[in-house]
């Protein structure tokens, strides 16, 4: 987003959330006319309205903070350190799901897909497909989950149903960067769209005779075939941008012999 000021933010977001001036006024209940005059600056607003107007466009709290910047406020909203003294209780619900993910793999990851943190079953994973060891999260150079499933010299060439996957990942992406309307969200998009071979977002999936409830990544390699599927969670009552923007994928077996791999894994 390159507008600046309260009134270019506003309505660039209720267009964004295709909305009417009228269908905005009656979700934030105020008057049309009043909301008018704010999209062309010529109303002030107070900071409630600031805040009415961020809930009623279910801004994420990041934008919650740029818009009452833009309108002269300070932030509202405090982005600590995920390890910080802040997010104590936070951190200590995510090495619980992590721990009780095992010996599946599970790994925290930030809005942009980001590594954070992951399990011992996560480890146990990454050293199988990359055959080196996990390196600690850095946060200057973080391992970027989507670009190791998305670009052609990472993950692609060991996932037999590689296109499937990257084709709802992609859209995943997309939805992500309409949401949160960040320039950070908008330029992983492009940068994955841009590898080579990548489908359009706009492509079919493939149509098969037999599919099951949920699609699964099927890894293959060296003779091992893991066929797993995901879940993503997120904290449901988030009060801080480093927790609303934190995600905790964990991975399942989506058959017997899967489970029996990591099960083999953990025994070793």
């Amino acid at each position: 987003m390159e507008t600046t000021t309260f009134a270019a933010r506003l309505r660039w977001w209720r267009e964004r959330r295709g909305l009417s001036q009228l269908a905005l006024a009656n979700i934030a209940e105020v008057s049309q006319r009043h909301l008018s005059f704010l999209e062309v600056g010529r109303t002030a607003p107070s900071r409630e309205m600031v805040l009415k107007l961020a809930a009623s466009l279910d801004l994420p709290l990041r934008q919650q903070n740029a818009l009452l910047l833009a309108a002269g406020f300070a932030p509202r909203w405090r982005e600590s350190a995920l390890g910080g003294q802040e997010l104590a209780v936070v951190n200590q619900a995510l090495d619980f799901m992590l721990e009780q993910q095992e010996p599946y793999p599970a790994f925290v990851v930030d809005r942009r897909w980001n590594l954070l943190r992951l399990n011992r079953g996560g480890e146990r994973l990454v050293a199988f497909l990359t055959d080196t060891a996990p390196r600690p999260a850095d946060p200057a150079s973080p391992v970027n989950l989507a670009d190791a499933l998305v670009a052609p010299d990472a993950l692609r060439p060991l996932i037999v149903n590689w296109r499937e996957v990257a084709l709802h990942f992609l859209r995943g992406v997309q939805a992500d960067a309409t949401a949160d309307g960040t320039a950070e969200t908008a330029a992983l998009l492009q940068r994955l769209l841009a590898y080579p071979g990548v489908p359009r977002i706009s492509e079919a999936p493939a149509i098969e005779e037999a599919h099951g409830p949920v699609l699964a990544i099927h890894f293959s390699k060296g003779g091992t075939s893991l066929k797993l599927f995901t879940t993503l969670a997120t904290l449901g009552t988030p009060q801080d941008i480093t927790a609303q923007e934190i995600r905790i994928e964990c991975f399942f077996p989506a058959d017997a012999a899967s489970a029996a791999v990591f099960k083999a894994w953990a025994d070793a």
